[in-house]
């Protein structure tokens, strides 16, 4: 049987899938021997992610078909090396959550942390909470009319000690903050949310809105990340302190069919993100290789 070969700048969980295939084979990056006395082996299929740079262009240029996960990263390639749309495909990055009803997971969470499970829960994670907007979350907590919220954050403990420096700051959000280090069931976290807010300063795709999407958060997150191309005009911050995200939140929590609606649209939207529905994807590509 005729493997299809795929190579990748770093493994994501659709990889990780495909790794387990019988009918694929991952070429392994050479050493720094193997690179000057062997004739370098190129992929069928190349997932790119992160800087373009001369390794990247020659795999993109040398393999059959390159995947990236937003239209922005395909963009930039097809401007950078000259290649033709027909060898680039765009997966969005895969959702692997195990759905839980959000009503009932609220009710939980809110027994663990002692809060009211009537208040809005506006939640902030990420793997760099400072490059993410941590601060700028804040700005725009302390910005609202709408009182009856409790704002989550979840971190590691180093970052987390890193922002508590900055809350004294933010004394008139002292009462409805809750920090949590090292919060073992992030994903229950997302589905007890009410909004998640990412006013990030990073322009890679974050995989947290759709996340946030799938587990039925209404969502807002800067047009300077690559997820703008899944999110709409309402959820979309003009930069990390577009100063009308505070007006709009006001707006939607006072509006309970709204808030509703949007938090069900983008359930609908998010599940064609997930691992299932990718995989069926890259099945499609690797058939016509």
């Amino acid at each position: 049987m005729n493997k299809t070969t795929i190579f990748y700048k770093s493994k994501n969980i659709l990889i990780e899938k495909l790794e387990k295939l019988s009918n694929i084979e991952v070429l392994k990056e050479k050493n720094f021997f193997s690179k000057f006395f062997s004739t370098k082996k190129f992929p069928d299929i190349y997932f790119h992610s992160g800087v373009l740079d001369d390794d990247s262009k020659e795999n993109i240029l040398n393999s059959k078909i390159t995947i990236v996960n937003s239209f922005a990263a395909m963009n930039e390639i097809i401007a950078r090396t000259k290649i033709s749309h027909e060898k680039i495909k765009v997966i969005y990055p895969s959702i692997n959550v195990q759905y839980k009803d959000p009503k009932e997971t609220k009710v939980k969470i809110c027994e663990e942390l002692q809060i009211d499970s009537e208040s809005k829960i506006i939640f902030f994670t990420a793997k760099n909470i400072k490059s993410s907007g941590v601060k700028e979350f804040l700005d725009i907590c302390s910005s609202l009319n709408y009182q009856n919220f409790r704002i989550i954050i979840a971190t590691t403990t180093k970052q987390m000690n890193n922002l508590e420096f900055q809350l004294p700051k933010y004394s008139n959000l002292e009462n409805k903050l809750i920090l949590l280090k090292d919060y073992k069931n992030i994903d229950e976290l997302f589905f007890a949310a009410d909004i998640f807010i990412l006013p990030t300063y990073n322009k890679f795709f974050s995989s947290n809105i759709l996340k946030a999407m799938f587990c039925e958060c209404v969502t807002f997150v800067t047009i300077e990340n690559d997820v703008k191309e899944v999110v709409d005009v309402f959820a979309s911050m003009d930069s990390p302190t577009d100063p009308s995200i505070a007006f709009k939140i006001d707006a939607i929590l006072l509006s309970e069919k709204d808030f509703n609606q949007i938090k069900k649209q983008n359930r609908e939207l998010a599940q064609e993100f997930t691992l299932e529905n990718n995989l069926a994807k890259i099945n499609r590509i690797i058939e016509n290789v």
